[in-house]
């Protein structure tokens, strides 16, 4: 039995690539390969070009300088000070005492840390802790950063700051990062590009608006639907008077008054019953569910009108 099979992607210099699939798919077995924690039993890992598959010794050593490293539950030296935390690494790799006294301060400078330098990782909350993990991870410089469900163990509010860290880190320092996660949003706020993981597998692949806006394969539409929660409650669904349609919006035509439009074209009436509009990547994505009210013959001109206008119209109930 393999952890993770025929698992081939591509991943551009500078990109926020995001790996999502439910617990136990084999994201992390794969984001670990990167870096040769978990070696491949077949196949090849290139980075820049160059087969890192078989390194070892100084070799391997070297590579992974260039490969930093964000764990779920940040593995922070507890008896250690948050300083002596980020200057780890530094240590391990023969740097200076001058060179270690300049570098500490510049990252936590940039993960906003700068007061927290002599205090222990006990006192930090969890957000806090993560942002040690990532300025360790940052500390010599790599150009590959890592990150293994970053976001698990914090709040909502923490998890939105602590993306929108990475995302400034990416900006400023043009870091590869290549992060996995078991939810949908984590990747839909942040990542550029997304594979999608079921079972070992890689079932889906591409940019990070086109797997929420139109996904292919059915693992991939499953988890895009739980991640939109459009489900109405049963009194609502028995409330319904004309036919029950769902609306999906792309680019452009999700900041459009289709609905205005079809008012003015056809005498229905509309009744919203759920419905939200996203930015992924800047670009919109809008759903709708809504209780269109008239006779029939209006109500399908209706619809064949908006099949005309948005990306798709799905009769729900009718």
């Amino acid at each position: 039995m393999h952890a993770v099979r025929n698992a081939d992607l591509a991943i551009a210099d500078g990109e926020i690539f995001g790996i999502v699939g439910t617990s136990g798919a084999g994201k992390s077995t794969l984001l670990r390969t990167i870096n040769l924690l978990q070696k491949p039993s077949s196949g090849s890992i290139i980075i820049d070009g160059v087969d890192i598959t078989r390194a070892k010794g100084k070799d391997l050593r070297n590579f992974r300088l260039s490969v930093g490293m964000v764990f779920q539950h940040f593995n922070l030296l507890y008896a250690r000070t948050v300083a002596d935390n980020v200057a780890f690494p530094l240590h391990i790799a023969g740097k200076t005492k001058n060179e270690i006294g300049g570098r500490v301060p510049e990252l936590l400078d940039l993960v906003g840390l700068s007061d927290k330098s002599s205090v222990y990782p006990s006192t930090l909350s969890g957000g806090q802790k993560q942002r040690v993990g990532i300025a360790r991870a940052l500390a010599n410089n790599p150009k590959i950063l890592l990150c293994d469900e970053p976001t698990s163990a914090l709040d909502l509010e923490t998890t939105n700051a602590l993306l929108d860290l990475l995302g400034d880190i990416n900006r400023k320092l043009g870091i590869t990062i290549i992060l996995i996660s078991h939810e949908m949003a984590v990747v839909k706020k942040i990542c550029t590009k997304v594979a999608v993981m079921s079972e070992g597998a890689i079932v889906e692949t591409g940019n990070a608006y086109d797997i929420f806006a139109a996904p292919v394969h059915p693992f991939t539409r499953q988890l895009v639907e739980h991640t939109l929660d459009l489900e109405l409650p049963p009194r609502l669904l028995k409330e319904v008077k004309g036919a029950l349609v769902k609306i999906v919006y792309r680019g452009e035509k999700a900041e459009e008054p289709v609905l205005s439009d079809a008012l003015r074209k056809h005498s229905i009436h509309f009744n919203v019953l759920h419905g939200k509009i996203e930015y992924i990547n800047g670009k919109p994505l809008g759903v709708l569910l809504i209780d269109t009210i008239g006779n029939k013959e209006e109500i399908q001109k209706t619809i064949d009108y908006l099949k005309t206008r948005v990306e798709s119209v799905e009769v729900i109930h009718a």
